[in-house]
């Protein structure tokens, strides 16, 4: 909060996902690709909203361990995972409970969720997403099994996590007709820019937007 844009930059309350897209999965697992050449085309609130909601929104109340339940799934209903959005005016926080977009950074982040040699690549889209693993919500994971604790099956867990996540996006993105990457990010730069404590770290990057062709 010490940005003084910070008070310009609002909470983002998300329209509801729009739940009768057209299409199958076998459709959109046939159509899934990886596109780099994505334009800065302004993605509409209604389809960023469906793309998180499909990242990893809520879809039950009562999933596995009595926690509500996600669109995609993580070590012991342990939901690690968190999902930033970093646009052209700021990078916020999804927050899958209530839907919404909370300011975390005011400015154009964008350029540090991708990785050192990739900058040319989806330079204009208009959203990226930065995957950042929270290990302080293993300690409250509905089952609570040794690996939980161990670095080793943390890393096998969070990394599988994120792409289930990443996938979600992927299949969404091509049902919405848009472009999706997923990438690695600058790690130590979204870390200090996100204000990240120890226990949280930034993992990787997807781009999103419409395809530049």
């Amino acid at each position: 909060m010490k940005d003084s844009k910070m008070k310009d930059l609002q909470p983002i309350t998300l329209p509801q996902p729009v739940f009768d897209q057209c299409g199958t999965v076998f459709e959109a697992l046939e159509l899934r690709r990886t596109s780099r050449a994505i334009n800065d085309k302004k993605i509409p609130l209604q389809l960023l909203s469906d793309i998180l909601w499909a990242a990893q929104g809520v879809n039950r109340p009562h999933g596995p361990f009595e926690g509500p339940g996600r669109t995609a799934g993580s070590a012991s209903n342990s939901q690690e995972i968190l999902v930033y959005v970093a646009m052209e005016e700021g990078t916020y926080l999804y927050e899958p409970e209530t839907h919404n977009l909370a300011p975390i950074a005011a400015g154009d982040n964008r350029r540090l969720a991708i990785g050192a040699g990739q900058g040319k690549f989806g330079a204009k889209a208009p959203v990226r997403l930065i995957y950042v693993v929270d290990l302080d919500k293993f300690k409250s994971a509905g089952f609570q099994e040794p690996g939980l604790y161990d670095p080793e099956i943390q890393k096998s867990y969070y990394f599988v996590d994120t792409g289930l996540i990443a996938q979600n996006v992927y299949l969404a993105a091509t049902t919405l007709g848009l472009a999706a990457w997923f990438h690695n990010c600058n790690k130590p730069a979204v870390e200090k820019k996100l204000g990240l404590p120890l226990n949280q770290r930034a993992l990787f990057g997807q781009t999103i937007g419409y395809a530049d062709n």
